[in-house]
């Protein structure tokens, strides 16, 4: 499991990638709400982690292709909620002195810090629920 947890976070590190990446993307050169964009780029990283989790960290063979990726995606939902919910406490809620005071810094900031509950939470649901043996 140790393996597995730690080829998951490398994994995860490249969807932190995708979704920072398009995040910013939509939400500073688009111009599209927050939450819209914040939502945008954490399904992107959720569907390209499926796919190399699947191949690289749980070696899944399991030819219901549709059914693992659905478990996976409803998973990554779930953690998309704890995301914004984590997103919108710490951005907006909490003023903590080490928090920076640019609302923008603050944001992704926050979105760090969700990042990492939601990986924990994404690794166990998937590793005993999606890519059971």
């Amino acid at each position: 499991m140790i393996e597995q947890l730690i080829k998951f976070g490398i994994v995860g590190g490249t969807g932190v990638f995708v979704d920072f990446g398009l995040t910013w993307f939509f939400k500073e050169r688009i111009q599209i709400n927050r939450y819209i964009s914040n939502t945008i780029g954490f399904l992107s990283a959720a569907t390209s982690n499926y796919f190399l989790n699947r191949l690289w960290t749980f070696h899944s063979s399991n030819p219901q292709i549709e059914r693992e990726y659905t478990s996976f995606l409803l998973i990554a939902i779930a953690g998309l909620v704890i995301n914004t919910v984590i997103l919108h406490i710490f951005s907006e809620k909490i003023n903590i002195s080490f928090f920076p005071q640019n609302k923008k810094y603050r944001f992704y900031l926050s979105k760090l810090i969700a990042t990492a509950v939601v990986t924990l939470w994404n690794f166990f649901l998937n590793y005993y629920i999606t890519f059971a043996k």
